[in-house]
């Protein structure tokens, strides 16, 4: 996680909360590149950093129903973490959740996850 290690609360928290989200996705956009079975250990960083991500949106946010659906979808990408086998279709799903938190990171879908009704 060595690239997102010096990134503080406080850096963290310039960004408006659209931009973090979009930061997070990129992770996430990243990640969905490493579901072969030979970068398996490579997914499990890329699934460290969007938790590290979420974490310090999630302490930098007291709305608590933002808060509450951020949680559920780490929850999410826990579970992605945990799994033995990378699951693509799961991992694209959350993605597109992720993205719907915000308008402004809503209209990248169709860009990152081809069209979707």
């Amino acid at each position: 996680m060595a690239q997102h290690a010096g990134l503080t609360r406080e850096r963290w928290a310039q960004f408006s909360l659209d931009q973090q989200i979009l930061m997070v996705g990129n992770e996430m956009h990243r990640a969905a590149k490493l579901m072969k079975p030979e970068d398996r250990e490579r997914l499990r960083y890329a699934y460290e950093r969007v938790l590290y991500l979420c974490d310090l949106t999630i302490a930098l946010h007291s709305r608590r129903g933002l808060r509450r659906e951020l949680l559920r979808w780490r929850d999410l990408i826990a579970q992605l973490y945990i799994d033995h086998e990378p699951d693509a279709m799961q991992h694209r799903q959350a993605l597109e959740v992720l993205l719907r938190f915000t308008p402004q990171a809503a209209t990248q879908i169709p860009h990152v996850l081809g069209r979707v009704s």
